[in-house]
């Protein structure tokens, strides 16, 4: 089983080859048990959205990381992919900001993503 911080770099690394916007991650370990970390970023359009998600998905299960479940891939306006410890959402822009989850998270910290 990959290091949840192994998970979440790999796939904010994915977001940005496909040039994904402000990819962050919060580091979620002693604030919650809904996971160790959040990975966020956002698309400019449906099929950018779609686009970052397949890669991370695609990058995630090269390295033998499967989804639990993923939610919101037709309408592409959030889609949620969830590997248990590490939870990926890909926003199109006006929803990140309208649900702005590192305001509600900001207890979290930053991790720097190299």
């Amino acid at each position: 089983m990959m290091e949840a911080a192994r998970v979440a770099e790999l796939a904010a690394r994915a977001i940005m080859e496909k040039k994904g916007l402000e990819p962050v991650i919060l580091d979620l370990r002693g604030i919650t048990l809904i996971a160790d970390y959040f990975v966020i970023a956002s698309g400019t359009a449906a099929t950018h959205v779609q686009a970052i998600a397949g890669r991370v998905e695609e990058v995630l299960e090269e390295n033998g990381v499967k989804p639990l479940h993923r939610e919101g891939w037709d309408a592409a306006r959030w889609i949620l992919l969830d590997y248990g410890d590490v939870v990926v959402h890909i926003f199109r822009e006006e929803e990140r900001r309208f649900y702005d989850l590192e305001r509600l998270w900001r207890d979290a910290g930053v991790v720097k993503i190299d």
